[in-house]
């Protein structure tokens, strides 16, 4: 059994094996959010036997997102694939694991299961699952709030960032905000994600009541990928009013008439009132993503 990386020139070879985001890796290659010594093997003469990957930006891997095995036979395999590899690529210990499955996949978990078999025996555990929406053309567009008027987010943007984080839902923030002041999560989240944003900033959009007073914000935009509702929150003392149908009717409205093909947006599954906006919005669950880390 050979375990390597592979060449700028096999990237067909790593795609034998199927997954949803073989057609994004191309790109992703070109653009430098992979790079070919990110992208390992285990080749048994010619065939493949099992693949890993990683993603992220300025040359760091920040993300596990492929593990594939050829057959729940191979878990072995795929186990000491992952661990050379992740010894060469992420030495200092391994970033976070997503996997994309269907909607359904807890019915039918096997195919899951078998690389999270592979993780566990790496020391992964499971932390998290998430739903994966989508909004179509040819949806209803969400009808506005009449209780709220919108303006582009300004100079404040981290403030009301910082006050929404009392009280999330959100898995990720929890777990920052065990380590690091509210304010610190909210310029993080902003410099890590949302200012590598190239669409327009007005599109970032600060809901307020007649009043004036804020009560949320959507943050509109395009990642690299498709167009999406990269964040949604409602300040803690305005929570339980159905403020959020509002908000992100706002933000579907930004991106419809930017003639986005399809919006994609994401939320915990144990958020149960942001997943019910998103339903009410219709936004349909297409996905979820399956989350392991490690200690």
């Amino acid at each position: 059994m050979i375990f390597r990386p592979i060449t700028a020139a096999e990237l067909t070879l790593f795609n034998r094996l199927p997954y949803v985001l073989n057609h994004e890796l191309a790109d992703d290659l070109a653009d430098g959010r992979r790079h070919p010594e990110w992208l390992w093997v285990a080749l048994d003469d010619d065939r493949l036997v099992a693949r890993v990957a990683w993603w992220g930006r300025d040359r760091i891997p920040t993300l596990l997102d492929i593990l594939d095995l050829a057959s729940p036979a191979d878990i072995g395999t795929a186990t000491e694939l992952v661990t050379r590899a992740a010894a060469a690529v992420v030495p200092a210990g391994s970033p976070e694991y997503v996997r994309f499955a269907p909607p359904d996949w807890r019915t039918a978990p096997a195919d899951v299961e078998s690389r999270m078999a592979v993780l566990a025996a790496t020391g992964a555990s499971f932390t998290l699952e998430r739903l994966r929406l989508e909004w179509r053309p040819g949806t209803p567009v969400p009808p506005p709030d009449d209780r709220l008027t919108f303006a582009p987010a300004g100079a404040d943007l981290i403030a009301l960032l910082t006050r929404i984080l009392d009280g999330t839902l959100d898995a990720h923030s929890r777990d920052d905000l065990a380590s690091m002041s509210a304010h610190e999560v909210a310029t993080q989240q902003y410099e890590d994600e949302f200012a590598r944003y190239d669409t327009p900033r007005d599109w970032w959009r600060v809901g307020h009541r007649a009043d004036g007073e804020p009560v949320g914000l959507v943050i509109a935009a395009r990642n690299a990928y498709n167009p999406v509702i990269a964040y949604l929150g409602v300040l803690p003392e305005h929570r339980g009013h159905g403020y959020a149908n509002g908000i992100l009717a706002e933000g579907t409205r930004v991106l419809a008439e930017a003639d986005a093909p399809r919006i994609r947006a994401s939320t915990d599954v144990g958020n149960e009132p942001m997943a019910r906006a998103f339903a009410k919005a219709g936004y349909v669950n297409f996905e979820r993503t399956v989350t392991m880390t490690w200690d």
